[in-house]
């Protein structure tokens, strides 16, 4: 008898002690007591009476990410493109999360694939390929407001790859080709441009440079002639200044003029003219030099 008793009371203990649940961070138990929603455990340790409540589900409360292959949805032009999306959600509330609805991300799934037939089908393609933010704007706020029933939060909604059909996809990258050659010609092009007028900027600027220094070698040749002359009319003016100071008489003023058509008649004239004044010079002096013989 104490063994039954000690064997119940171990088992007891056991059950007890298997009853005592440790809720983790970031994670909610559901509890059910005898099939209905009785409350939700937090962070922090909890007891279940046995047999009576159960854990209903683990609700992880972490941001989670949801990637949905590949859906067929056509543009407005027609177009049909496999777009995939990635959905970023949190659960807010575990209790409508567990009893709001069943499988929940088969529903997000197909929520998403719909609400992005319906945007995309009012979008042409190229609006579709530069539009991705607006896209993704909408989805949100759609999958938001139709996931709060079931305490879900949607915080993002991404277009992972789109996927137009081969020949657009081949139409596209010639028309990409063909406008990075169209874009290369404007840059070779006005690489030319820039390059032939910087060349016939250069040549004005050498052409105004030579001309400025020819001008300016002009004005010191000017310059330099003129004051040679100044020169030479100034020493002559000062020979003129000491003859008229000194005084001359007749026979020398003879004499100099006689030296200055001798250094006239230095053999580099083809035709001399003897002034009358230097005649009569030179007559005189044949006279001087008869006297003198005869004596």
């Amino acid at each position: 008898m104490p063994i039954v008793i000690a064997a119940l009371i171990l088992l007891i203990v056991v059950i007890l002690i298997r009853n005592i649940r440790v809720v983790q961070q970031a994670k909610a138990y559901v509890i059910e007591r005898l099939g209905a929603y009785k409350e939700t455990w937090n962070v922090g340790m909890h007891f279940k009476i046995p047999f009576i409540e159960r854990i209903a589900k683990v609700v992880t409360l972490k941001e989670q990410v949801a990637d949905f292959p590949p859906q067929p949805v056509i543009t407005k032009d027609n177009v049909t493109m496999q777009i995939d999306t990635v959905v970023y959600f949190q659960i807010t509330d575990p209790k409508l999360y567990t009893y709001g609805i069943e499988q929940p991300m088969v529903a997000i799934e197909n929520l998403a694939a719909t609400t992005l037939r319906n945007i995309i089908g009012d979008l042409e393609l190229d609006q579709c390929l530069t539009s991705r933010d607006i896209i993704n704007t909408k989805m949100r706020a759609i999958l938001d407001e139709a996931t709060d029933p079931w305490g879900i939060k949607v915080n993002r909604v991404e277009l992972k790859n789109i996927l137009p059909p081969k020949e657009i996809q081949n139409a596209m990258e010639k028309q990409m080709k063909a406008e990075r050659e169209r874009r290369e010609a404007i840059l070779r092009a006005e690489g030319e441009k820039r390059a032939a007028i910087l060349e016939a900027e250069g040549e004005k600027e050498s052409a105004i440079l030579r001309a400025d220094a020819k001008k300016q070698q002009q004005i010191l040749e000017a310059e330099g002639q003129a004051e040679a002359i100044l020169k030479v009319q100034t020493a002559t003016a000062e020979g003129i200044r000491l003859i008229n100071e000194a005084a001359p008489t007749d026979a020398v003023i003879r004499i100099k003029a006689l030296e200055s058509f001798a250094a006239a008649a230095n053999g580099q004239a083809t035709k001399i003219i003897i002034p009358s004044e230097i005649q009569g010079l030179a007559g005189l002096a044949s006279g001087v030099v008869e006297a003198a013989r005869e004596k």
